[in-house]
């Protein structure tokens, strides 16, 4: 039984005419009277009385009618559903995203989309550098932004914007070396943070090991490094971002220490289908970013 012979009947049992059937759904007359047969032959119901040139529906044909509009209703549904998704009228995007990214860069993106496409429910969920990456691996988000770099074969990743890093503490300091460097506290994030990550790389160019830092405190989260070092619990690298405010408010002080500004990256599986909210997102962080 296909939705073709399907539609073919719910015509014909309307009319109750197989040539005027035939004609209102662009088919030829032998199509139509060969779709009834064979449901009625699969089937071995009569699906119609044909009384001399009149054609009835049988007991079954009635019951069957009903069945059959219901059907073809559920075919149109789910046609009309894709057909939604395609043009960006429903669906869902999900996106994970590192903490920094989430709580200050992306907001004001997330919202851009929101107006553009109304209809699509954004699911966003927060991790660090390396567990946005394997959310992305395991299809469980479709678009991942990081910070820091992720060498993953499966994953496509390219540039979307980019953030600078500062050295901060509670209170000024003149001059920042590498002695000073290994005799202050630090309060760093967890492994796998892309803030951490590229502090660590900073600091092997300056010749200096992560592994000789004091480390008094690991948090899992940029806000919580904030509040340690606004504190005065130690000293902390943090994206100009997390430390802005407090920076103006006079609660923290950048020091004097050189770091590079540090790319954020958007990441997407190689082979996994791409849905039109995801490459609707991309278009706009790429137009965002010029």
């Amino acid at each position: 039984m296909t939705l073709e012979q399907l539609r073919i009947f719910v015509a014909v049992a309307e009319r109750q005419h197989v040539t005027r059937a035939a004609e209102a759904i662009n088919v030829t007359q032998s199509a139509a009277s060969n779709a009834i047969a064979a449901l009625e032959a699969r089937h071995g119901v009569p699906l119609f009385h044909r009384v001399g040139r009149r054609i009835e529906l049988t007991e079954a044909g009635h019951m069957f009618l009903d069945e059959a509009r219901a059907v073809l209703g559920r075919a149109s549904a789910a046609e009309l559903a894709l057909a939604e998704y395609g043009e960006l009228k429903r669906g869902t995007l999900r996106v994970v995203a590192s903490q920094t990214i989430a709580s200050y860069w992306l907001p004001t993106k997330l919202s851009d989309f929101h107006a553009r496409h109304p209809q699509i429910a954004i699911e966003l969920s927060i991790d660090n550098t390396e567990g946005a990456a394997q959310r992305v691996l395991e299809g469980t988000a479709e678009l991942g932004l990081v910070e820091g770099v992720i060498d993953e074969p499966a994953l496509a990743s390219w540039t979307v914007g980019e953030d600078r890093m500062l050295l901060v503490s509670s209170s000024p300091i003149e001059a920042v070396d590498a002695e000073w460097i290994r005799s202050a506290r630090w309060i760093v994030r967890e492994q796998g943070s892309g803030t951490r990550s590229t502090f660590e790389e900073v600091l092997r160019a300056k010749g200096v090991a992560p592994a000789d830092l004091q480390i008094g405190m690991v948090m899992p989260s940029n806000e919580a490094v904030r509040s340690a070092v606004e504190a005065g619990s130690g000293v902390a690298v943090l994206s100009e971002l997390v430390v802005r405010r407090a920076l103006a408010a006079g609660d923290l002080h950048a020091l004097p220490f050189q770091m590079p500004t540090r790319p954020f990256h958007a990441l997407r599986h190689k082979e996994r289908y791409r849905t039109r909210a995801a490459d609707a997102m991309t278009d706009l962080l790429k137009e965002k970013q010029k």
